[in-house]
């Protein structure tokens, strides 16, 4: 009898593959019907033993997708008391505490969820928000893919690059980047207002990008608002070229086209979230988690 048993969800089916072949287990696929009215029936396609590792991203439509979670996790523990939930992006976890009056914390509900439904441990890939992390009541371990994708930058010619957090708050994920790539870093300075989600880039002295090839850092792009703002101001510092770099890329309707007409040379991110810029891939970090 296998170690263990990888179920592919239908949102991560080529990633749990990879996890299931670095971790010589069988693989079970699942497959999902979707009726007119929006319910989702998720059938597995195989009986699983031993332990079970269940790969599920919540990405959009991320609702669809937590349910199609919570239900591959539950049918699991039928077969077995140890249930990994894999959650290579985890949504909800921005909202992790109330910014306005009134505002529900969800994803507490959500951590709440997976442990009803008898997840006995999880995994997620660069959670938005470590204080998100700690509201799980089960063991929750969060991975990094930071060293993935510093990997693939290495093989670029870069010319002297910069790694750029485009907000102070992403400045220790910067840091990290750069470091692991030998070299420097700045954060740009971002206003956000809360009503309107309106982004802006507080101007400064950054002479220190002319010329060099820039690196932006960030742990998601969504609507890609922050990382246009940047590169058009970056651009205008005479920097050299533009590459945006992330874990997780939702890269919500023309999010991707904005994001090149402002400068940026390429989008690269990972198979958390299936797409053309997902050409980095997590299962080495999630299968050394597991194992």
């Amino acid at each position: 009898m296998a170690k263990f048993t990888v179920l592919g969800g239908p949102s991560s089916e080529q990633l749990a593959k990879k996890i299931a072949s670095r971790l010589k287990s069988r693989y079970i696929p699942s497959e999902l019907r979707t009726f007119p009215d929006g319910e989702s029936k998720v059938t597995l396609k195989g009986r699983p033993s031993g332990k079970i590792i269940v790969v599920q991203s919540i990405h959009p439509p991320v609702d669809s997708n937590l349910v199609r979670a919570l239900a591959l996790v539950s049918q699991a523990r039928k077969y077995s008391s140890q249930v990994y939930a894999v959650i290579p992006y985890l949504g909800y976890a921005r909202q992790d505490r109330e910014f306005l009056p009134g505002e529900i914390v969800t994803i507490s509900l959500v951590a709440k969820m997976f442990k009803s439904v008898g997840a006995s441990r999880i995994i997620i890939v660069d959670i938005h928000s470590m204080k998100a992390l700690n509201l799980f009541q089960i063991p929750t371990k969060n991975v990094s893919a930071v060293e993935e994708l510093v990997r693939y930058f290495k093989r670029l010619k870069l010319k002297s690059p910069l790694v750029v957090s485009p907000d102070i708050g992403g400045i220790e994920r910067a840091r990290n980047f750069a470091r692991l790539l030998g070299t420097d870093h700045i954060a740009l300075e971002k206003q956000r207002d809360r009503r309107t989600g309106e982004v802006a880039i507080k101007q400064g002295d950054h002479h220190d990008v002319k010329g060099r090839d820039l690196i932006l850092v960030d742990d998601m792009i969504s609507t890609g608002g922050s990382i246009v703002k940047a590169a058009e101001y970056l651009k205008k510092q005479k920097c050299g070229k533009i590459y945006a770099t992330c874990t997780h890329a939702l890269l919500m309707g023309d999010a991707e086209k904005k994001i090149k007409q402002a400068g940026v040379t390429k989008i690269v991110s990972t198979n958390t979230i299936p797409g053309k810029t997902g050409i980095v891939d997590v299962s080495p970090v999630i299968a050394k988690a597991i194992s």
